[in-house]
């Protein structure tokens, strides 16, 4: 072998070594999920989202729910049988609207229990799939989030507290447009939120929840918190499966650079002890 060869069996191996190190991985994804279907006799779907990394340029993609996302999740609910119970696990920022309330009420229409497992967040269009659930299995440091509508850069609601707090001929025109847009956006998330939670709470507690869910009172991104959630009455509980655990550790950040975060992966016990 000459040293040219050996060149090229090197590159080939690289090359083909993240495809082979990618088709691992889904392998053990799909066992784990097999197992988690098989102790709970449920349909497991996953909705993940991890920042990705271009190959080459090395800068980040965000991923969100899109359109995509909500037909593969419907497609899966479509071909599960009725009396089979949904576990979906979210683990995303959110993303849009209109994808993220068709899944919600794909599975609130789901004649068998609908779980939502949230290991560590599922923010905005997140938290609207997961109240479309009979349940919401969190950890007991995963956080929810507002799922008041966005306009742009900015919160609906910011934008219609400027109408209110100063004279309609000291706004522009396209600020009271903007204006009525998100009266309106607040108006449909509301009644969206109240229609997915009317099956399991009164009408008087379903508007209650949709108003305070939709109307601003926190920015975007405030974490809703296992204790914040209990304390609004929705129905979550923090004894999320060690399985679910495991099927998160399968599905990692995309490697940077230089890890922000470093430790050795094994159980500590006091006295040094593993």
């Amino acid at each position: 072998m000459t040293v040219f060869d050996l060149f090229w069996l090197v590159f080939l191996l690289s090359a083909f070594q993240p495809i082979f190190q990618q088709w691992v991985l889904e392998s053990a994804r799909r066992r784990m999920i097999s197992l988690i279907e098989k102790k709970r006799g449920s349909r497991v779907i996953l909705l993940v989202h991890r920042e990705e990394t271009m190959r080459f340029l090395g800068f980040p993609v965000m991923r969100y729910i899109d359109v995509n996302d909500s037909e593969e999740v419907i497609r899966a609910i479509q071909m599960t049988d009725p009396d089979v119970p949904i576990d979906i696990v979210l683990h995303t920022p959110g993303g849009l609207v209109l994808s993220s309330l068709q899944i919600a009420y794909a599975l609130r229409k789901h004649p068998a229990k609908v779980t939502a497992f949230v290991p560590h967040y599922a923010m905005s269009g997140g938290t609207l799939i997961a109240l479309a659930c009979d349940e919401i299995v969190m950890s007991e440091y995963a956080v929810l989030g507002p799922v008041d509508p966005q306009l742009g850069k900015y919160p609906a609601a910011s934008v219609l507290r400027l109408r209110e707090e100063k004279k309609v001929d000291e706004i522009e025109d396209e600020s009271l447009i903007m204006a009525d847009m998100a009266e309106k956006a607040i108006r449909q998330m509301r009644k969206a939120v109240k229609s997915i939670l009317s099956d399991r709470y009164s009408e008087d507690r379903a508007e209650e929840l949709a108003r305070i869910l939709s109307e601003g009172r926190w920015t975007h991104d405030y974490p809703i918190t296992y204790e914040e959630a209990k304390a609004l009455g929705l129905n979550v509980s923090n004894e999320l499966p060690t399985e679910i655990y495991e099927l998160m550790m399968l599905y990692p950040q995309p490697v940077r650079y230089q890890p922000a975060v470093e430790y050795i992966p094994v159980p500590k016990q006091k006295g040094g002890k593993v």
